[in-house]
């Protein structure tokens, strides 16, 4: 036979096997249908290892291990569309439903907006991209502004999330279980730092170098390369630039961003200092509401899963079967539990689809730890 022989054939066992996938798929209504009456749960875990032990043995030494990774696919799907059947929507659909009702067309230009650092850090640049006339209020800490925006006393709050070459940003990710709050907006601001220090202070004089720990990490190949400058840790870059701006040393610098130089009257000692030139940082604006402005596509979620194999898988194949994009996965571990972590992930997806709400709801009726962080779009 020659190849497209052998492929014609294949063609012919391929529409044999959808045409028994789709029949697979009708029993299995059938099933969610007779499980939604009798009250009994989607997963029967006994029964799929019952049948990967028939099919295994079925399919010979030689495709045992195909064939239990196609029947592994195949209980996914026919849990995920059990689980649509059987899942009917609960609070979290009423209120992203009443949040689409009553958030304004128009994000607004004006607000009370709680940023980390002082005047002249980067979440106060990315501030002033979101609002045209913010009323900001500075915190020396992330958590100050989960803990003003949760109380009331701002209306939003800025957060650097992400840099695109050292990572998430972990201190924030770790206080998003403490808090409540909602995602409204994004952006990718680009980020160049630059070594500050006092006017006249040439740069071998300097024995140390204060900034934010991911300022530092983003900068890592230059101060490398200088053994002999100690490092330290601040809460913020323009924080360091404003401290070396104050101190009585003549031989301390701040990484930190050229807009700090001027409002400090700093002297900008090197501007290429950074591991890559395209270096940007990701900032998101939170509130206390929910609130999804028109043309949101982008989802965040954060849960927690049981402690064992494959339950992230499962959950990954959720949005898979949906064609859900996952643009973002992030695990932080669980104080006081071990190995025991939250994730948090970021989809590509509009709660305008009601397939979307139908698998949140499901998410959201599951035990497990389950917190629907934003519809939003990216800047």
């Amino acid at each position: 036979m020659n190849l497209d022989e052998i492929r014609a054939d294949i063609t012919k066992v391929d529409e044999k096997i959808i045409d028994l996938i789709v029949e697979r798929m009708k029993k299995t209504l059938e099933v969610a249908k007779y499980k939604k009456e009798n009250a009994l749960p989607v997963l029967d875990r006994s029964r799929e290892r019952e049948i990967l032990s028939r099919i295994t043995k079925q399919a010979g030494n030689d495709f045992q291990d195909y064939a239990k990774v196609l029947f592994s696919i195949l209980f996914d799907l026919s849990r995920s569309y059990q689980i649509r059947v059987l899942t009917e929507e609960g609070k979290l659909a009423e209120n992203i439903q009443s949040a689409l009702e009553k958030t304004p067309k128009l994000f607004p230009s004006r607000a009370s907006v709680a940023c980390p650092g002082v005047e002249g850090a980067y979440s106060q640049l990315a501030c002033d991209r979101f609002f045209s006339l913010p009323d900001i209020v500075y915190f020396r800490h992330f958590e100050g502004v989960f803990q003003a925006v949760e109380n009331g006393l701002c209306e939003y709050g800025i957060l650097p999330i992400e840099n695109s070459s050292f990572g998430s940003v972990r201190a924030v990710y770790d206080l998003m279980k403490d808090y409540r709050f909602h995602i409204v907006r994004s952006m990718k601001m680009c980020v160049s730092h630059t070594l500050l220090a006092k006017p006249g202070v040439d740069f071998s004089k300097i024995r140390e170098v204060i900034s934010h720990e991911n300022a530092i990490g983003q900068c890592s190949e230059f101060l490398r390369k200088h053994p002999e400058i100690k490092i330290t840790v601040c809460e913020n870059t323009a924080i360091a630039a404003k401290y070396a701006a104050n101190s009585a040393r003549d031989d301390i610098a701040a990484i930190s961003s050229r807009n700090c130089a001027e409002l400090y009257g700093l002297k900008i000692v090197n501007d290429s200092i950074q591991n890559s030139d395209n270096n940007y940082t990701r900032f998101i604006c939170i509130s206390k509401n929910m609130e999804i402005y028109p043309g949101a596509n982008k989802i965040s979620l954060m849960l927690s899963l049981p402690h064992r194999p494959g339950a992230l898988y499962s959950a990954i194949a959720r949005f898979a079967a949906l064609g859900v994009n996952l643009t973002k996965l992030e695990s932080r571990p669980i104080p006081g539990k071990d190995f025991e972590f939250f994730f948090y992930l970021d989809l590509e997806a509009s709660v305008c689809s009601p397939e979307v709400i139908r698998l949140l709801s499901r998410f959201e009726s599951e035990p497990d730890q389950f917190v629907f962080l934003g519809c939003y779009n990216e800047i």
